[in-house]
């Protein structure tokens, strides 16, 4: 029997190569090959099985892991429709508070995409009615909710609404921390031109920091403030704010314990599901990994599944993450290959190879380069292939967005070379925005994830970057930038960055330049905002585009998480590794 050895990249010594980066190796392997989640109660029985030397000690487990499963989705059946019935009798109650506490809990919970009829329903009568008063009410924690609620469904609610709270000095405030919370988190659904709401976040950014510093909240509330002071609610990523909530719930006084018992069910019985896609995947990728040598670039295929979860992470949505995985794998091998990797003459070939959509042209590729751009082109036909087997009519599409994902990254490729730097960051942008790959993310989640339910109209509005796809993608590579800048710049061969591109601007140092950029990330979320609420088009098509500048937002907050990804361990571990 014989085995396939990785083919080096660099197999043809007359060809100059460039000394690749050195990246740390994926923390995780393929731990998932094997891995099998199991609920806090099934701890001690794991722990006996893990040391077995028997396979019938495990085998044992495994069963009693998925008997377990079972029954958890028989009970979270039971609870589903408990939780229903909760909603229900709650819409037809005049409290509106507790109609939008239950909307706000459901979704920071992470269970609110069991109910989406109710709650469009549930707010849609919230706005109907709030309408014809002006939406108004004299308590400022109701109209700071009412606000945040309906405008992160895409109702069009007018930040007037706080006028009637200012003070004497012009400003909207609260003794009250919660209500202050609360009305920082709204405040951040703002869009250009409402200064009312840049006060309310300076000012009360302000005050959230003194109640910190002067440890005078209840541990709860502080550490609420703590999460919303590093990340607003309308920016968190969903998935990584149920766990953190659920746990925050469960110490909560006034809690509802089916609500609370559910997302549990509900949280456990998703994280079996995507251990499951990634055994999928670690197999795929073993494979792949067999027939390249890829000490060239990162292994980053855990990280990968995360981002992808970050994007659409119902359960239901299994092949689209597992799909949208490998296409970023091919992505991850673009940028490190075009950026740090490849000759000129080599990213030349292998574009005019990609475009053309054949593997004969590359003749002049090393081995291993043939190899690579042979897999990539193999694994994104089968990709097209299975798409058209689920009767999907954007199947194709996947082909012309691997090819303008490659095409975007050797667009870079002259800058690298010549060591040039754009004069003005929008000169910057209008080049690495494309490479971002947060259009394609979007698109592939429309295509893949909703079908033939996304028309292609939809699919080309995408491809036009139309704001809200735009801001996401500022989002991503300012974030990305600010945060590897500085290890960038220990290479001497490398793209340059926003960074350096604002202050060659300005005449800046790179603490200013950051700042500058900042403010340019806080332009981008208003132009998410503002096209989420002026768009004409599926909720769920502009919350999925939210979720990619979330996520983005989430890797890149304290460092590049992504190329330094033991930094991800943990919150990885709770997704995936560890149960509620």
């Amino acid at each position: 029997m014989t085995t396939s050895v990785p083919v080096p990249l660099a197999s043809q010594p007359q060809a100059p190569q460039r000394k690749p980066r050195t990246y740390t190796p994926s923390p995780w392997g393929d731990f998932f090959l094997h891995h099998t989640p199991c609920t806090p109660s099934q701890v001690n029985t794991y722990i006996h099985a893990a040391l077995s030397t028997s396979w019938g000690g495990r085998i044992y487990f495994q069963r009693l892991v998925l008997s377990q499963l079972l029954s958890m989705k028989e009970r979270a059946k039971v609870k589903e429709q408990q939780v229903r019935q909760i909603i229900q009798e709650t819409m037809a109650s005049s409290n509106l508070l507790r109609k939008l506490e239950l909307v706000d809990t459901l979704q920071r919970l992470g269970v609110d995409y069991r109910y989406y009829e109710e709650i469009d329903q549930l707010l849609r009568s919230v706005y109907d009615d709030g309408d014809k008063d002006g939406g108004g009410s004299d308590d400022l924690y109701l109209t700071s909710l009412r606000f945040y609620l309906l405008r992160k469904h895409g109702y069009t609610t007018s930040s007037d609404v706080f006028e009637k709270f200012r003070d004497e000095r012009g400003s909207v405030s609260s003794d009250d921390a919660s209500c202050l919370l609360m009305l920082y988190d709204a405040a951040h659904t703002r869009t250009h031109g409402e200064e009312i709401l840049d006060d309310i976040i300076a000012w009360s950014k302000s005050r959230l920091q003194s109640l910190l510093e002067e440890k005078n909240l209840e541990p709860e509330l502080a550490e609420e403030v703590r999460c919303a002071l590093e990340t607003p609610r309308f920016r968190r990523v969903k998935r990584v704010e149920a766990r953190r909530y659920i746990s925050a719930y469960e110490k909560k006084g006034g809690r509802d314990g089916t609500i609370l018992e559910f997302a549990k069910l509900d949280y456990n019985i998703s994280q079996a599901i995507y251990c499951d896609e990634l055994k999928e995947l670690t197999v795929w990728w073993k494979d792949f990994q067999s027939h390249i040598d890829m000490r060239f670039t990162r292994d980053r295929l855990v990280e990968l599944h995360f981002w992808m979860l970050g994007v659409i992470h119902e359960p239901y949505y299994s092949y689209s993450r597992i799909m949208m995985t490998k296409f970023f794998i091919f992505g991850n091998f673009f940028d490190d290959l075009y950026d740090n990797y490849g000759t000129t003459e080599e990213s030349d070939v292998f574009t005019a190879a990609m475009e053309r959509w054949d593997e004969q042209i590359a003749h002049q590729l090393s081995a291993g380069l043939k190899v690579l751009l042979a897999s990539i082109l193999n694994a994104t036909n089968k990709i097209e292939e299975e798409l058209k087997l689920q009767g999907n009519m954007h199947a194709e599409l996947v082909k012309k967005m691997v090819i303008d994902t490659a095409k975007s990254y050797h667009a870079e490729v002259k800058w690298r070379d010549e060591h040039f730097v754009p004069a003005t960051v929008e000169d910057h942008l209008q080049i690495s925005i494309p490479s971002s790959g947060c259009m394609q993310i979007t698109n592939l989640a429309l295509i893949s994830s909703r079908g033939n339910m996304t028309t292609r109209e939809d699919v080309e509005w995408v491809f036009t970057f139309p704001k809200i796809v735009r801001g996401a993608c500022i989002v991503g590579r300012i974030c990305n930038d600010i945060m590897s800048h500085e290890r960038e710049q220990a290479s001497l061969d490398h793209v340059a960055s926003t960074v350096q591109t604002c202050m060659k601007q300005y005449g800046v140092t790179t603490e200013e330049a950051n700042e500058k950029l900042r403010a340019v990330i806080e332009m981008a979320w208003m132009d998410i905002v503002q096209d989420n609420l002026e768009q004409e088009r599926p909720i769920a098509l502009l919350d999925t585009m939210i979720n990619v500048a979330r996520i983005a937002d989430f890797i890149y907050k304290r460092e590049d998480a992504y190329t330094l990804s033991f930094s991800l361990k943990g919150i990885i571990g709770s997704m995936y590794v560890y149960s509620v």
